[in-house]
């Protein structure tokens, strides 16, 4: 299958001008005729699941997927479960399972982690949204993603990652951390199940 279509989706207090999203886009640009999408996702999970449904509306039903990290991929299990009947593929990397009990303890005003100077207020009512937004329990096709999960991710429990993404595709990396400093080196893996 050819990809013709990637939006990635980033964390909590993320942007797109993460490493991780910025070597994506840098990947994405080397490939012809690729449409890439990385959009700013706003404090409102609600909002945000809008904007990515606005610019994936008229996406195909082959050739398009989605990347998420942490609370990105969360949005993007979200995402393809919606799409699930049209075979996209997902990549998750270090997933939020469960975002509303872990951000629950963040209300309040926050900063953005690349734009310090960002401030969005994180409320109770984002924590509800995040909540109605939970996907079934159990993917619908495991096959079709990609988890990329550290056991030494210091947010995220990984054990509630393997769990969650059982029978999926990718790798379970011994040390690492929650922002994959050591994200090129699994590149190639996430590539070969995005072009697969």
């Amino acid at each position: 299958m050819a990809l013709t279509h990637l939006i990635y989706l980033h964390g909590f207090r993320s942007s797109p001008g993460s490493a991780k999203a910025l070597r994506m886009a840098e990947w994405a640009a080397e490939q012809p005729g690729l449409t890439f999408a990385c959009p700013q996702l706003p404090p409102s999970p609600l909002d945000a699941m809008a904007l990515v449904a606005g610019i994936v509306a008229d996406w195909p039903e082959t050739g398009a997927a989605v990347i998420g990290s942490s609370l990105g991929g969360f949005y993007a299990t979200a995402l393809a479960e919606q799409r699930a009947h049209r075979g996209w593929r997902a990549v998750v990397l270090n997933p939020a399972v469960n975002p509303a009990r872990d951000l629950a303890q963040h209300i309040g005003e926050l900063t953005a982690w690349h734009e310090p100077t960002l401030k969005f207020d994180f409320t109770a009512q984002h924590v509800a949204e995040l909540a109605a937004l939970a996907p079934p329990p159990a993917l619908t096709r495991p096959l079709r993603y990609f988890a990329l999960i550290a056991k030494g991710d210091e947010l995220l429990d990984w054990r509630e990652m393997l769990a969650r993404y059982a029978g999926c595709d990718g790798e379970v990396l011994e040390g690492s951390d929650h922002g994959l400093t050591d994200f090129e080196a699994h590149l190639p893996g996430l590539v070969r199940h995005l072009q697969a």
